[in-house]
């Protein structure tokens, strides 16, 4: 390739990257216009593509979602908790500790991350009923951990495994525990994919709806995802305030993922290569 053919390659190439990614955001564009668009004007033709900005949506929407979301942080941050709890010290004994058939449950895990969450809503709605889990934060935090778990302990697994067990050793033989060794030796080593798997499984329960749906038959306790979805109604639809709605439960996913955005480039990449 010549010197001349090589910016008009690159500008190709910059046209064909662009496409994709203007597909992709544009409905999140058309998301906000439609916020910020009276509901006298969402039917215009040709509809605005700079519409007038009008906010009041935004001020109803956040009055009237401001408990749910509070519900959806409190459920989200315990969910990680919980999570995390479990699937650290699991992965890390499958990492560091030579155990007999971890190919057999590293599937078992990654069966149980295929399955759909629709597929478990109704099991686990008539188990959690018997215990008294419906309508309940503990009963939607274990609800989303089932998703979060396998997730976490997959991802933090093959992160470990690229950690020396020569770490774990050194400071067993300083006379740290198991756990001393764990908690002060491999979990700051594996702050990168720890911060990542926390990242994931909180937007995995930011975003639930099928067990929020399930979970919780009376609505005394209604997440995010349930306070816009009651915005449909049977004969009129509201969409500049489902709209308005739906961009201020994008602010913290979007918040979130820029402000950890390396430790999930990292978290995510290092142990996807063998070594």
């Amino acid at each position: 390739m010549t010197r001349r053919e090589r910016p008009l390659f690159a500008a190709v190439l910059l046209v064909l990257a662009v496409i994709p990614v203007v597909a992709m955001l544009f409905p999140l564009y058309w998301m906000f216009v439609t916020s910020v668009t009276d509901t006298a004007e969402l039917f215009r033709t040709p509809p605005h593509l700079l519409p007038p900005f009008h906010f009041g949506a935004y001020r109803q929407a956040f009055a009237d979602q401001y408990s749910d979301i509070l519900t959806s942080l409190i459920i989200g941050c315990s969910t990680v908790a919980v999570s995390l709890t479990v699937a650290v010290p699991s992965a890390y004994a499958l990492a560091q500790f030579p155990l007999r058939f971890v190919g057999l449950m590293m599937l078992i895990l990654l069966i149980a991350q295929m399955v759909p969450a629709v597929m478990l809503a109704t099991p686990v709605y008539l188990m959690f009923d018997r215990v008294g889990l419906t309508d309940s934060y503990a009963g939607l935090v274990l609800a989303d951990s089932t998703i979060g778990i396998p997730f976490a302990v997959l991802l933090l697994r093959a992160f470990l495994e690229k950690v020396p067990r020569e770490l774990r050793e050194a400071s067993l033989v300083d006379g740290a525990t198991e756990w001393q060794a764990m908690i002060r030796v491999i979990v700051p080593v594996a702050r990168p994919a720890i911060i990542t798997a926390s990242l994931f499984i909180f937007l995995f329960s930011w975003a639930d709806f099928i067990f929020a749906l399930t979970l919780t038959p009376t609505g005394t306790i209604q997440p995010l995802t349930l306070g816009i979805y009651k915005y449909i109604g049977t004969h009129e639809t509201d969409w500049g305030l489902i709209m308005a709605a739906a961009v201020l439960a994008s602010l913290p996913a979007a918040v979130l993922l820029v402000v950890a955005q390396r430790y999930v480039e990292s978290g995510l990449t290092i142990g996807a290569v063998k070594g």
